[in-house]
């Protein structure tokens, strides 16, 4: 399949540079996979969607300030570091702007006293592999020295405390947000709750599996990189329980639903573990543990559109995201959403 297949255009425009300030109040496009039929909401009109019973999934990690920018230590080359996931100790695999200045035994100084990094390993398409010095408690290290990896469609670096997690933020590891989860707000899981929703909390931390872009031409050509999730007892109970009295399992955002089907897949039920997954979902994967998605509107030729027309339809989503065009949906991180069921 070509990747060409899943380009579409799209004005500047329509990329949300900042999300709501009251988050459930952006626009929801319902899109109904048995009859195609496409309907224009609120995303509080979410809770007319919802039945009792429902299972809505949570990917609770959090976001780090993961975006250092130091300098080489030899030569005072000014590098950009993204750190992706954590191998052991206080080595971790980073995605490193300016690379080629990067070598085995570099060393970056992010801050003097505070934060420096020794390369350990070169990798392809600017991976690296540093080890991180420092005193005290990596992470308040981070607080200090660190940023928030804004998407790079996100010119509006200045942003409100918060904007760039979900509310039910918890678990610290990632270098990204589940964006789909931005639209709701405490209030609003409260309704879900009182309406007899149940509640899962998944943890997929996200690095570059997620927003890699796809550089190749055929899709069997990508290659997905793994990321760390976990499932815990409890929720493993709750969805198979869901799944043997048939009622539906919706996962919010395409990283709960790809910890979902990658752990199905690999089990056959929804087996509590901690592990890595690098599963990509094209058109043609079946079957499908989910029952439907609530999804953000993704970037053209990404792995996550891809995911999305796996689980409808390629002319379907074409059909969806021309109408979001034409209706001026905001799109991306702090955009709109959609709701795909049926």
């Amino acid at each position: 399949m070509d990747v060409k297949d899943f380009d579409y255009p799209l004005d500047e425009s329509l990329i949300a540079q900042a999300p709501l300030k009251d988050r459930p109040t952006c626009r929801l496009m319902l899109v109904n996979r048995q009859d195609e039929s496409i309907e224009d909401k609120y995303f509080y009109d979410i809770l007319d969607y919802l039945k009792p019973g429902d299972v809505l999934v949570r990917n609770d990690t959090k976001v780090i300030p993961a975006r250092l920018f130091g300098v080489k230590d030899e030569t005072g080359a000014h590098v950009e570091v993204l750190i992706l996931k954590q191998l052991k100790d206080d080595t971790y695999e980073c995605l490193c702007g300016n690379a080629k200045a990067i070598k085995v035994g570099s060393k970056i100084i992010f801050k003097e006293n505070v934060l420096t990094a020794t390369c350990l390993k070169v990798l392809d398409e600017g991976i690296r592999h540093l080890k991180f010095h420092y005193e005290g408690i990596f992470l308040e290290v981070l607080e200090e020295v660190g940023e928030t990896p804004l998407p790079p469609y996100i010119h509006q670096k200045e942003q409100e405390e918060g904007a760039y997690q979900t509310v039910y933020a918890k678990h610290v590891g990632s270098s990204a947000a589940p964006t789909a989860g931005f639209h709701f707000d405490d209030h609003l899981f409260q309704k879900c709750l009182d309406k007899g929703v149940i509640i899962v909390d998944i943890t997929l931390h996200i690095g570059l599996g997620t927003f890699r872009p796809v550089k190749v031409d055929k899709v069997e050509e990508h290659k997905m990189h793994s990321e760390q999730y976990e499932i815990s007892e409890s929720a493993a109970k709750t969805l198979n329980l869901a799944l043997a009295e048939r009622r539906r399992i919706i996962p919010i955002g395409t990283t709960s639903m790809r910890t979902l089907e990658a752990n199905f897949k690999k089990y056959g039920r929804f087996l509590a573990t901690k592990e890595a997954t690098d599963i990509f979902i094209t058109p043609g994967y079946r079957p499908f543990v989910s029952s439907a998605l609530i999804t953000n509107f993704h970037l053209p030729k990404s792995t996550l559109l891809m995911l999305v027309s796996a689980f409808s339809s390629l002319e379907l989503m074409k059909k969806a995201y021309k109408h979001a065009t034409e209706e001026k949906y905001r799109f991306f991180s702090f955009g709109d959403a959609m709701f795909i069921y049926g």
